[in-house]
């Protein structure tokens, strides 16, 4: 390896040559993987100027296909919403088959299966009472697995890079790749889950028929039922439930506790589901360790675009290098 070393520094179409004449069923992993990365120098040497286009072709693709999102959600927001679920609900799949991810596909198609299932029935018309404690059930559980989940798989990266791994004898390969996977995870579905929640959450409320688009009530709401899923408090705000408890808000109006966490986190729903007055959530989430939920979140809100457009810039940034005749 000393002399594929020494080629490699050497440059020239001669090292470029016995670099192609290595054997590499005689070298070790790490050994082949050197032996590529100085085949890729060698084939990449001396063309700054083709690389530094590259990168500027790559820099204003980005900046204007960020332009065009922004000018695309403002506008259309709700062509914009579905086609960026759409792809973060299909993009991955082609990954996943192409890369044989067969545990990734197993998940899918269990969540996509019961999510499906969960929409189906947010979208009926007349609603049955018990469909919107179904929904927010189902993604507030998705939502809490996935941020364990993406919690643990970030204290796994965080212990592989201190070291910690060594004090269980795992390998700092196979520790960084189970802290990552579970990360991607957490990520993925907890992005995935607040948007199929958001869509349902729309449905539903214009359903249930408390308020209209124009904000004003279609009909009155008696102090003793949720607005959410329209069933009856039996818990008054100030008795502790044994099961949930009875939310109060702003605006005077109650709610089951599962119904309005899963309106305001899960939906993305800061407002009131009757009278749409703004939601103090910090009054609302008295626990200081629920707050970091909300913040999640964002994060996740952040992350979308990493995960649904990320990979159709960069496809189209390769296509038109591709038609440039870049390399």
């Amino acid at each position: 390896m000393a002399a594929v070393v020494e080629v490699e520094v050497g440059g020239g179409a001669a090292g470029e040559r016995e670099l192609d004449e290595v054997d590499m069923s005689d070298l070790s992993p790490e050994e082949q993987w050197r032996v590529e990365h100085a085949r890729m120098h060698a084939k990449h040497r001396g063309h700054e100027a083709m690389h530094a286009e590259m990168v500027l072709i790559l820099i204003a693709t980005l900046v204007v296909a960020q332009l065009l999102l922004v000018q695309w959600k403002q506008r259309h927001p709700r062509s914009y919403n579905m086609v960026t679920l759409f792809q973060m609900w299909v993009v991955p799949l082609y990954f996943t088959v192409k890369l044989h991810w067969w545990r990734f596909l197993v998940i899918w198609i269990f969540f996509s299966a019961v999510t499906a299932f969960v929409t189906f029935r947010a979208t009926r018309k007349p609603l049955v009472q018990t469909t919107p404690r179904l929904v927010y059930k189902w993604f507030l559980l998705i939502y809490k697995i996935s941020y364990a989940t993406g919690i643990v798989g970030y204290l796994a990266v965080m212990f592989t890079l201190f070291g910690l791994n060594l004090l269980f004898k795992i390998k700092p390969e196979d520790a960084m790749d189970f802290g990552i996977s579970l990360l991607f995870y957490g990520l993925y579905y907890g992005v995935l889950e607040r948007d199929f929640a958001e869509m349902c959450a729309d449905y539903m409320a214009s359903t249930i028929g408390f308020y209209s688009e124009s904000g004003m009530p279609t009909k009155h709401l008696s102090d003793s039922v949720c607005a959410v899923c329209g069933q009856q408090i039996f818990v008054d705000v100030s008795e502790e439930g044994i099961i949930e408890n009875t939310y109060r808000l702003s605006c005077n109006h109650v709610f089951h506790e599962f119904c309005i966490r899963g309106w305001c986190i899960v939906g993305k729903k800061q407002t009131c589901p009757y009278c749409k007055e703004k939601v103090d959530l910090k009054r609302m989430f008295s626990n200081p360790w629920e707050r970091p939920h909300v913040m999640y979140g964002q994060l996740l809100d952040w992350l979308r675009y990493l995960v649904a457009w990320q990979p159709v810039i960069i496809g189209l940034v390769q296509g038109i290098n591709y038609i440039l005749g870049l390399e």
